[in-house]
């Protein structure tokens, strides 16, 4: 048996946002692949700051229509898209209930909630918290009232979240870390970087991040030695 001296450390960073149903997909698969390797690696989460839509106004927008205005979906095309992802979150533990109505919002907020929780120690169990309100819950995770609550939901202060997002205090940090990742012409998600080396684009299948994740092991053994 694997003790914890012998784990390997892995760093997984993670650039999605809260309303990309492909990065919660994303998420699920690299959990089952690491859930196939029990006791293997000593696994750190980062989480970063990707807006689908940054110039998604206070409103939002109508989900079909949005998908129509961006990518010239019919609703026929949403309506299989929506029914697959449902299928493939439901195989996967996570609940996807699209619904009559639904709309797209601006997550610029979410992000900064988001760089302060690494802070506090809890940024995986936000970004769950905030993947399960927007998809499962039918919250608004634009409004900042909705945030405090789910920042509660993920074992943090609601009234200090509030404050964060009172002041704006993490607004420059997190535009700043979204422009160093399109530098890094990152441009669509997810992404997931291991042990800043490996990149994997994509809401891959379990079968393909088990296949790399045997490869870091090795890979990392002659860095070991130096």
């Amino acid at each position: 048996m694997t003790t914890d001296t012998e784990r390997v450390p892995l760093r997984v960073d993670i650039v999605s946002d809260v309303v990309c149903p492909w990065c919660i997909i994303g998420y699920r698969q690299l959990q089952k692949a690491l859930d196939s390797l029990p006791g293997r690696f000593d696994v750190s989460l980062h989480w970063h700051p990707f807006e689908l839509n940054p110039d998604m106004p206070e409103e939002g927008q109508d989900l079909r229509e949005h998908l129509a205005w961006k990518y010239g979906t019919t609703p026929e095309q949403s309506r299989a898209a929506r029914a697959r992802l449902t299928a493939l979150g439901e195989s996967l533990g996570f609940t996807f209930d699209y619904f009559d109505g639904m709309r797209m919002v601006n997550t610029f907020r979410a992000h900064q909630l988001l760089h302060w929780a690494a802070g506090e120690g809890r940024q995986t169990e936000l970004k769950l918290a905030l993947f399960e309100a927007f998809f499962s819950r039918r919250e608004d995770v634009s409004d900042a009232r909705v945030l405090a609550s789910v920042a509660e939901r993920a074992g943090l202060s609601p009234a200090a979240a509030g404050e964060v997002l009172a002041d704006g205090r993490y607004a420059e940090p997190v535009r700043a870390e979204q422009q160093a990742w399109l530098e890094r012409e990152v441009h669509a998600v997810p992404l997931f970087v291991f042990n800043e080396q490996f990149m994997v684009p994509g809401a891959q299948e379990a079968e393909t991040f088990t296949r790399l994740l045997n490869r870091i092991p090795a890979s990392q053994e002659p860095r070991d030695r130096v």
